[in-house]
């Protein structure tokens, strides 16, 4: 079980089920952890990204060399615990530096049970994920290290990212009300696939009631709160599990009802209209992603967190069931589609994270798309 790391030189091991290790120093809690190893290229934001929910069951490798520079504090956090399963950086912060840090970040990571590492080189991590894609992995520290063969076979007995349903794992169980900030304008049901805490705040602002439901809610658990307009949040693991999600969101489209989804919102929408999902060799992580929106022409520096997306054609509308859907929105530096926007009926949804948390604000005006078309329907 991981414990509180009390000596900063306890040593530490990373192994990759392909047999690359890494060795440097425990950072966190020690003891060992398990999960799919992946990058992200944040050079800030870090608390925000640990306490991302679709961080669930990664291991997450920092490519900027200095983290924890600012400490912990008590207002970012997307949610109420770290979801990331285990924290690689190359040189950690001795002292925090900041007015609101709190703590440091090694004591909350080891708080809260988070085995990391320290000390590697996560350039050459990075690269070598980039070359042969996002992988399992395991860290050992303390008492945890043993003999390379034996910590690699427990790291290839971990279940792969693929195939994986996770959202009901870090959804809200019971459903609750973000109040509208100033005056109430419209109702959104929210199903909480894996919420960030910032996206119901984003629609607060705009004057919108937002009731985030469990990702187990039914169509009925929709209807039930009159919603104005329904969202479809972000969240872990492989949308091809993710079937009961794709019904509710299916039923919505029949009712025409106002839609908006982000991230495997966007995945879950993709699922609905008939469009396949795929895994990505190395998926896109931080906050300098960009994207283009084809409907303005604009390109977005973006915040992202994913590692499947939408097989959708880039060069044509595409007819589904409930009409003709095309790709808003392209990543431009693999053309993955990163947004869908339904032609026909008030339906939209982008890969990435517009709430900007931590990130770039560039994407800010999709939700104020999201209000349109709830005035667009109300009128």
């Amino acid at each position: 079980m991981p414990g509180f790391m009390k000596n900063p030189q306890i040593p530490a091991i990373l192994v990759l089920e392909d047999g690359r290790t890494f060795r440097g120093r425990a950072y966190g809690a020690v003891g060992e952890t398990f999960g799919e190893a992946v990058f992200s290229t944040g050079m800030t934001g870090y608390q925000e990204t640990l306490t991302d929910p679709s961080y669930h069951r990664q291991v997450v490798v920092m490519t900027a060399p200095h983290v924890g520079n600012t400490g912990v504090n008590d207002e970012d956090p997307e949610s109420k615990r770290i979801w990331v399963s285990g924290y690689v950086v190359r040189d950690p912060a001795r002292v925090p530096s900041s007015w609101r840090s709190r703590r440091s970040l090694d004591e909350e990571l080891a708080a809260q049970g988070v085995v990391g590492i320290s000390g590697i080189d996560t350039r050459a991590l990075t690269r070598h994920l980039r070359e042969r894609g996002a992988m399992r992995v395991g860290i050992f520290s303390g008492q945890e290290i043993a003999d390379e063969a034996a910590l690699l076979a427990k790291v290839r007995a971990v279940p792969e990212m693929k195939g994986a349903d996770l959202s009901g794992e870090v959804a809200t169980t019971e459903r609750y009300v973000v109040p509208a900030i100033g005056t109430k304008r419209f109702t959104v049901a929210a199903v909480d696939l894996g919420i960030k805490g910032m996206t119901p705040h984003r629609m607060a602002e705009r004057g919108i009631e937002v009731h985030v439901l469990p990702a187990t809610a039914t169509v009925e658990d929709v209807y039930a709160v009159n919603p104005d307009g329904v969202f479809f949040s972000n969240g872990p693991g492989d949308p091809a599990t993710a079937d009961h999600p794709v019904s509710v969101m299916r039923a919505v489209l029949e009712r025409s009802t106002p839609l908006f989804g982000i991230c495997f919102g966007n995945q879950i929408l993709g699922r609905a209209l008939g469009f396949g999902t795929y895994k990505l060799k190395y998926g896109h992580r931080g906050i300098n992603q960009p994207v283009q929106d084809r409907t303005t022409g604009k390109v977005e520096v973006t915040a992202h967190n994913h590692g499947f997306a939408v097989d959708a054609p880039l060069d044509r509308p595409s007819d589904t069931p409930y009409g003709r859907v095309e790709v808003s929105h392209v990543c431009l530096n693999d053309n993955v589609v990163e947004g869908l926007r339904l032609l026909d009926r008030p339906a939209f949804s982008v890969q990435y994270h517009p709430e900007a948390a931590a990130g770039p604000h560039d994407a800010a005006y999709l939700f104020d798309r999201f209000v349109s078309l709830m005035e667009g329907q109300r009128a």
